[in-house]
């Protein structure tokens, strides 16, 4: 099979549409955990009904990220990588709109799960279509400026949150979304896709993930090395009020402020880990470098915020955000683990089976371990070490991916 033409810049069409595409999906994905206690408050809910509604409404976005994953990503190696561009987006933008018209926790529910399902096609498409479409060489630098460009989302997200109404906040990321539509006319589908599409293999089979071992071995690893970044934003960040109150902070901590700062920092880590990972000419030393950060953050979180301050709160957020800055690389390594014909269904299932794990395995881990222990921040540190243990071990088993062809199918 020959090499099909890839783009020798790094800063193509491709890469620009899709760090707006992942701008506003970071935008809306994360707006929920931003003004999760307002929007809750404003619909008469108890201190306590929003800590619980609000892990329930968490949990049901989660698990259409989580099943949006596998169906986006199956339409992405059937149909190609722009039809879920285009498919994802309508959905989840519309979704948002619908949000802001919300007035009961079960409809809160119901539109975060369709959203969800919407929101999961957004990064794992966009990544394929970036490595696939830019030299090998400088594929970790464009995948990760994607990434960096498009978490500031949360930025911008926080912004909105501060100057608008949370209802309003919905209506401007639904709005957002309709926008970028226009910018996806001008991006190409790729061309692995193409000479793919013309073969006699399967595309799109989840199962052939599950049906070779080395093939679930790939799948299941890049699953855990993501495990961290979930950990630290759907529980630490989110619920970091939550956390202080247990350590004695008595100023008020802002759940928002805290995504803020942390989703600045991940943005500044995304891009830092590309630049690492190329001078390192290593996936896998880069990602340790950045598993110790996190682990030091972490370390840092739980040790030193004793009757601290909320700002110290917000600063230890940042570092926790730059520390799992992975995300990028983590979802290139996805990419690069398999092959064309089944490459988009990994690139889109991987970091939504981890976003879906923070429903199916953190949160209930987390919640099992603080009731045991019957203390919110014991079961708190006790989880860090157990997801932070998985996730090493994950990056210990999983190939080099740097540098790699993808000129080839499974």
């Amino acid at each position: 099979m020959s090499q099909p033409k890839t783009n020798a810049s790094i800063f193509n069409v491709a890469v620009l549409v899709a760090a707006l595409g992942y701008f506003v999906d970071i935008y809306d994905l994360l707006l929920f955990g931003i003004i999760r206690v307002p929007s809750l408050n404003d619909m008469g809910l108890s201190s306590e009904q929003i800590l619980t509604d609000g892990e329930g409404i968490l949990t049901w976005q989660m698990w259409g990220l989580l099943i949006g994953g596998i169906i986006w990503g199956v339409m992405g190696d059937k149909k190609g990588r722009l039809s879920v561009l285009f498919g994802s987006i309508i959905l989840y933008s519309l979704a948002n709109i619908a949000n802001g018209f919300v007035q009961t926790v079960d409809q809160y529910k119901l539109i975060r799960f369709v959203a969800g399902i919407g929101l999961a096609g957004e990064l794992g498409a966009g990544i394929t279509l970036v490595s696939e479409l830019t030299a090998k060489e400088k594929r970790g630098i464009a995948t990760s400026l994607v990434a960096g460009i498009g978490l500031t989302g949360a930025v911008v997200a926080f912004i909105m949150k501060e100057n608008f109404h949370w209802r309003t906040c919905y209506f401007i990321g639904g709005g957002l979304g309709l926008l970028l539509l226009l910018l996806r006319i001008s991006v190409f589908e790729s061309g692995m896709f193409h000479k793919a599409k013309e073969m006699d293999v399967q595309r799109g089979n989840l199962l052939m993930f599950f049906t070779n071992r080395d093939r679930f071995r790939r799948y299941i690893t890049g699953i855990l090395i993501g495990l961290p970044t979930w950990f630290v934003i759907g529980v630490l960040v989110t619920f970091s009020s939550e956390f202080g109150k247990q350590m004695g902070i008595t100023e008020k901590i802002d759940p928002g402020k805290s995504i803020m700062y942390a989703y600045a920092a991940i943005s500044l880590g995304d891009i830092a880990i590309g630049f690492v990972s190329q001078w390192m000419r290593s996936r896998k030393q880069a990602l340790f470098l950045f598993y110790a950060i996190t682990a030091v953050f972490m370390v840092l979180y739980f040790t030193t915020q004793w009757g601290g301050s909320a700002s110290r709160m917000y600063w230890i957020c940042a570092g926790l955000g730059f520390g799992t800055g992975f995300w990028a690389i983590f979802v290139t390594m996805g990419a690069e683990q398999f092959g064309t014909n089944i490459r988009a269904t990994a690139a889109t299932t991987i970091p939504n089976m981890v976003r879906g794990m923070l429903a199916i395995f953190i949160l209930p881990l987390f919640q099992w371990l603080r009731g045991i222990t019957d203390s919110y921040y014991t079961g708190g540190w006790i989880t860090a070490i157990i997801i932070m243990a998985i996730g090493t071990l994950a990056i210990i088993l999983t190939k080099e991916t740097f540098g790699k062809d993808l000129n080839y199918v499974e």
